[in-house]
């Protein structure tokens, strides 16, 4: 490779890079439309570990809802800090609440979802929109989303994408710290 090649490459490298930088950007910019109170849960199919939530119900608490989907593998990345936040957090008086929106028909079945949540043994709350109806009112777009409730029912935190685990846990920390 010449000198001239070596150029054109670093220029298409740069070009590419500057455009995962503004798809990035553009990702945190929608994210921007997530509503400032909680929505209700809406078009559920069926709830497992336990008896139908809803967010009116939840009002004084500090809730953290989790979208996932089980062939997603960035959400299963994410189900270890989930646990554990589960396990150190609920005697606190964190809800944690699962919402699997699939993105597939075949993460659609129900025997498949349950299969997953014994396998990764999540004890909180799964609900399953499999219409996208609380995904949508949520606004959502991503897997894994987690959006963080306080006790007004205002959505204080999200995060989007596996990681940042430290960031996550100080947010939900300072909401169960919060007076209200």
């Amino acid at each position: 490779m010449d000198g001239h090649d070596k150029q054109n490459r670093r220029r298409l490298l740069g070009a590419l890079a500057a455009a995962a930088a503004g798809a990035v950007g553009a990702r945190w910019a929608l994210a921007g439309d997530t509503p400032r109170q909680a929505p209700e849960f809406t078009g559920i199919t069926r709830w497992l570990n336990g008896p139908p939530q809803s967010m009116a119900a939840l009002r004084g608490q500090v809730v953290l809802l989790d979208f996932w989907t089980l062939g997603c593998i960035n959400c299963l990345h994410t189900l270890p800090a989930l646990r554990d936040w589960h396990a150190r957090f609920a005697p606190k008086g964190l809800r944690m609440i699962g919402v699997h929106t699939p993105e597939t028909e075949a993460e659609a079945a129900e025997a498949a979802v349950q299969a997953a949540v014994d396998k990764h043994q999540l004890r909180y709350p799964i609900a399953l929109d499999t219409h996208y109806k609380t995904w949508e009112a949520w606004r959502n777009r991503y897997w894994p989303a987690l959006y963080l409730v306080d006790r007004s029912g205002a959505v204080v935190f999200s995060h989007y994408g596996e990681g940042d685990y430290a960031r996550v846990e100080e947010a939900v920390e300072a909401t169960l710290r919060a007076k209200g």
